[in-house]
């Protein structure tokens, strides 16, 4: 089933091309990375594709009553604002505690509700984020670089947190990133956006693409190495089975 179908989309923004005739299908249960390198228009087809901008040209065709939870790149909050975690989610709608208690447990940080916003670390402030647009019960999860300023390892969690939440509530996952090893871990699909889809398909086809070469140079060989490496250990956790030495 399609969610969001996506046709001849130009955008400008300030007089420049932003976007250009970029055609995108997300399909429900799937997880969609976005790639590319700085100013190629990964945050602006987010953007576009949840309202706060308007295309020039073409369209973004939503399933009707499609709901979206939305994780921002960064958020800021005033420092001086003494706003728990708690009182966040209530915003800017009500909800109630059992709501708050299941989206934090299933952003894995059950124990943060009635801590300040300001006093989070930078993974904890993501996954609270996290939590947020899981309370919308959202049946598109889009996320705008969620993993900025955390390390490799708290990248890697983070992620295979949302690969849970897509296992458990079945939601399609669209996402931008710049983590490129663990991207090709945690897709079903990977696009490389430079103003236009340049390349799409399955991680280990687009990590040996020449266009995604282009991109990313000749050191991203290694994303498909550590693609595989995932891979295998992830199928080697479902069947429990010892890997075969090479």
């Amino acid at each position: 089933m399609k969610l969001i179908e996506i046709e001849n989309l130009t955008v400008q923004l300030g007089g420049h091309t932003a976007l250009r005739d970029v055609n995108l299908t997300i399909n429900a249960g799937e997880i969609v990375t976005i790639v590319g390198p700085n100013g190629s228009g990964k945050s602006t087809l987010l953007r576009t594709i949840i309202g706060a901008l308007s295309q020039s040209k073409g369209r973004v065709h939503l399933r009707q009553g499609l709901r979206i939870g939305y994780v921002p790149q960064r958020l800021h909050i005033d420092p001086t604002l003494p706003l728990t975690v708690r009182r966040f989610l209530c915003l800017p709608r009500k909800v109630t505690n059992s709501e708050i208690e299941d989206a934090l447990a299933k952003a894995n940080v059950p124990e943060l509700a009635n801590r300040q916003m300001t006093r989070l670390s930078g993974g904890q402030f993501q996954r609270v984020l996290l939590a947020r647009a899981l309370l919308e019960r959202p049946e598109l999860l889009i996320l705008d670089e969620a993993t900025q300023g955390l390390d490799q390892a708290g990248s890697a969690d983070f992620y295979r947190e949302i690969a849970q939440t897509r296992d458990q509530g079945g939601c399609a996952v669209l996402m931008v990133s710049h983590d490129l090893h663990v991207v090709m871990s945690a897709s079903d699909r990977v696009i490389c956006l430079n103003g236009h889809v340049c390349y799409e398909g399955k991680p280990e086809h687009v990590a040996s693409a020449p266009e995604y070469r282009a991109l990313f140079g000749e050191g991203t060989k290694g994303a498909l190495a550590l693609y595989r490496h995932h891979h295998h250990a992830h199928h080697n956790e479902q069947t429990d089975k010892p890997e075969a030495a090479e």
